[in-house]
């Protein structure tokens, strides 16, 4: 029977990796880990920290950590953030943060509206020429709402004469 903090170590190793089966984790969730359990708090571990953490105990050209491992670098997290209290006690309150937490994936896909793009799209602000390619709800009139038609007669705009020519000539 898993513990709750390999439980959680399963679900943060999966997050985002097709591939993985759950039992190593890669650096990006390692990190998140410790983002979203509250372990990487900015000031008594940063992400520096858990990065510096991360690479001593991996093995050397692995890109991912075992549960084991895990552990030796929740051990010395824990002592960072929790000083003064013995590597068990710290690693116990360390996973007391993991219980039962998830990757976090607030925020991640939602549609921006940064930049004022709902203020460019609403056509009832419109002013000008713009103003006269849209009708009262708001859809757009397609080619017939441009004043500008090219009459693809063959002459030249500004041309004012134009269909006279056989007139004048009608001898």
């Amino acid at each position: 029977m898993a513990s709750e903090a390999e439980k959680t170590f399963q679900r943060f190793a999966v997050f985002g990796e097709s591939s993985s089966r759950g039992n190593e984790m890669n650096n990006k969730n390692f990190s998140k880990l410790c983002k979203d359990c509250g372990i990487m708090d900015g000031k008594m571990v940063t992400s520096t920290d858990v990065d510096i953490v991360f690479s001593k105990v991996k093995i050397k050209n692995a890109r991912t950590i075992t549960f084991q491992q895990f552990q030796e670098a929740m051990k010395e997290l824990g002592q960072k953030l929790f000083k003064g209290k013995n590597p068990e006690e710290a690693l116990e309150s360390i996973y007391k943060l993991m219980e039962g937490k998830d990757p976090a994936t607030s925020g991640v896909t939602k549609t921006s509206t940064v930049g004022g793009v709902s203020r460019l799209t609403d056509t009832s602000q419109y002013t000008g020429t713009h103003k006269e390619r849209f009708d009262e709800s708001g859809k757009g009139k397609g080619i017939t709402g441009r004043k500008d038609m090219t009459d693809g007669s063959g002459y030249v705009s500004g041309y004012k004469g134009a269909g006279t020519y056989d007139k004048k000539s009608g001898n």
